[in-house]
């Protein structure tokens, strides 16, 4: 680490603000001075993924999905969602399942975490994939915002589909599923 002039009365990450000595050293050292300021301003404006969470649910040989309204028009994906301020992985998937198929849900098992870059878009996804079961729909529960519909489908309706899902991960989620891929729950740590 470098010791840079007038840095005590400096603003971050202006470097016009470090005054003459500053403007001295950047002269005399232009390549350790600009590698010093590109690694503060991406300290200070930190990328993060969009956590996401998903559920696969199988009952009687078919997967409950969502057909949801997006940017691209109508797409298949699990019923999944973002994780909010103050709940754990857990309360958002079965959040997130409620809210979008009126279905309770109960997580049994975590199948994977996804990362996955937006190919046209500056977005990164972190998901994470629970199975469970649901019960207790209520039919009379308005779905989410942007969701026109649950519905059941079979792998197959799935795999056939693929140009429509949301993203990769609705299939990679699925055909790990289908390979018995499956985690303890007991794998994450919710620390408050």
């Amino acid at each position: 680490m470098h010791s840079w002039p007038g840095r005590d009365v400096a603003q971050p990450g202006s470097a016009l603000a470090w005054g003459a000595r500053g403007r001295e050293f950047e002269s005399r050292h232009p390549d350790h001075f600009y590698s010093h300021l590109r690694h503060h301003i991406i300290m200070t404006a930190q990328w993060k993924p969009n956590v996401t969470v998903a559920a696969i649910i199988e009952q009687d040989g078919k997967f409950l999905m969502v057909e949801e309204e997006c940017a691209d028009g109508l797409r298949f994906n699990q019923p999944a969602g973002h994780l909010e301020n103050m709940e754990t992985l857990l309360q958002a998937a079965v959040r997130e399942v409620q809210e979008e198929t009126a279905y309770r849900f109960q997580p049994t098992a975590l199948l994977g975490t996804y990362l996955w870059k937006h190919p046209d878009k500056d977005l990164t996804y972190l998901r994470f994939a629970f199975i469970g079961n649901v019960t207790d729909h209520d039919p009379e529960q308005p779905l989410d915002d942007g969701i026109t519909r649950a519905i059941w489908m079979t792998a197959d309706e799935i795999r056939a589909s693929q140009q429509w899902h949301r993203s990769p991960q609705v299939l990679l989620c699925l055909e790990h599923y289908l390979a018995g891929q499956r985690f303890p729950l007991n794998v994450m740590a919710h620390l408050s």
